[in-house]
């Protein structure tokens, strides 16, 4: 509860300072995190900050994302990571439309990851997962074996605490 809070507080402070979209909604992966309004404003927070995004692209019927959802959001180890990045979920109509989104196909969940200077990163994907859906993940582990695979990536930008 406290945790949120405070990360509601920095949220409010970094969106007065790029001056985009409210905080987004959790969508079920968890309150804790501190998510970006929309796909554009946490790219623009991302590229103020320098900090990566992670991009979660999921459906409101799949039960593959209502299986990951509680996973993600009780993920001790994603919520450490999560500070490093811009946290951006997308739900049914809000997905993409642009294929750079989907490069290797249209399945959900998708996880994608933006680099600090906006662009979508498709060297970042589930190594531990099937080379034909190379961007969905089912367990925390992977999800937090790419974020830090992101973060080596890109170690020689300066993140904001």
């Amino acid at each position: 509860m406290v945790a949120g809070n405070i990360a509601r507080a920095f949220c409010g402070f970094l969106f007065s300072q790029v001056q985009c979209a409210a905080i987004g909604k959790d969508n079920g992966f968890g309150s804790e995190y501190v998510w970006a309004g929309s796909l554009e404003s946490g790219v623009q927070i991302a590229t103020h900050h320098k900090k990566p995004v992670m991009v979660i692209i999921h459906k409101s019927w799949c039960s593959a994302c209502k299986n990951l959802k509680p996973k993600f959001a009780n993920s001790t180890e994603i919520k450490s990571l999560s500070r490093h990045f811009v946290m951006v979920n997308l739900i049914d109509e809000e997905e993409p439309k642009n294929n750079k989104f989907s490069p290797d196909g249209s399945y959900i969940p998708r996880i994608l990851f933006i680099s600090p200077a906006g662009r979508v990163d498709h060297e970042i994907f589930n190594e531990d997962g099937s080379s034909q859906h190379k961007y969905f993940y089912s367990r925390p582990e992977q999800i937090a074996k790419s974020m830090k695979k992101v973060l080596d990536k890109y170690r020689q930008q300066q993140f904001d605490v």
